[in-house]
């Protein structure tokens, strides 16, 4: 008898800039090729206004990341919010604005920081390592973000930090629910685009971009998300 797949519904927040989504697709085929097989995927976007009939309806949620700010007075971000809120049986991965918005809906406070972008390959401190993680003491991973969390919510453990985002990475305790800043997903070609079509607003985009032909932890990452994934739910 063939197993069922999990059921992922990826909420689709954002694109990349235009150009690069012919090269390298939008960002539930990123996704979906970290991931691989073994989950059926569905998509929905967003920014489009468009969000599952029930909460209910998908075993897992993927938040993208977006060139929104969740302090964006957007009228859908909002109801995506709620929708979180109320999948909260549920297992859900946020990535960068995906990890935005979870700290948002579910108490945390995320602000423009004032140490400006983090872009390139960012090296990040493991605090906590969870039972889906394999014990490492670093990651170094993709990253592109002016926001942060700032807050930390409630019922989290801060399992991924650095100096320059101490809030990196967060795993829930009283929900299956982890998000993290950096981007797993971006293969490093990518990462190198995306900083050259923002170069004027980048600090050091030469550095930046030379820093991603160095060793990542990208397939370790996306290792993570699968396990977490496929862990059991527990009570």
């Amino acid at each position: 008898m063939t197993e069922t797949p999990m059921r992922i519904a990826i909420l689709e927040t954002g694109r990349p800039p235009a150009g690069l989504v012919e090269q390298f697709g939008d960002y539930p085929a990123m996704f979906e090729r970290m991931l691989g097989p073994g989950f059926a995927y569905d998509r929905f976007d967003v920014a489009a206004g468009e969000l599952p009939r029930d909460a209910s309806d998908y075993d897992g949620y993927l938040i993208t990341g977006s060139p929104a700010g969740v302090y964006d007075p957007l009228p859908w971000i909002e109801p995506l919010k709620d929708f979180l809120r109320k999948a909260k049986g549920r297992k859900m991965v946020g990535i960068c604005f995906g990890h935005q918005i979870m700290a948002e809906a579910f108490g945390g406070h995320v602000e423009k920081s004032d140490k400006g972008w983090g872009i390139g390959l960012q090296r990040y401190r493991i605090d906590v390592v969870e039972p889906w993680m394999d014990d490492v003491s670093s990651i170094s991973v993709p990253a592109s973000h002016q926001d942060q969390v700032v807050g930390q919510p409630p019922h989290t453990d801060v399992i991924a930090s650095s100096p320059f985002a101490p809030f990196a990475a967060l795993a829930w305790t009283d929900r299956p629910a982890i998000s993290v800043q950096f981007h797993p997903e971006f293969d490093p070609e990518y990462a190198k685009a995306l900083i050259a079509a923002r170069r004027e607003k980048m600090p050091d985009p030469d550095g930046a971009i030379a820093s991603l032909d160095q060793p990542n932890d990208n397939a370790r990452i996306a290792d993570w998300i699968r396990r977490f994934l496929a862990a059991p739910k527990e009570n």
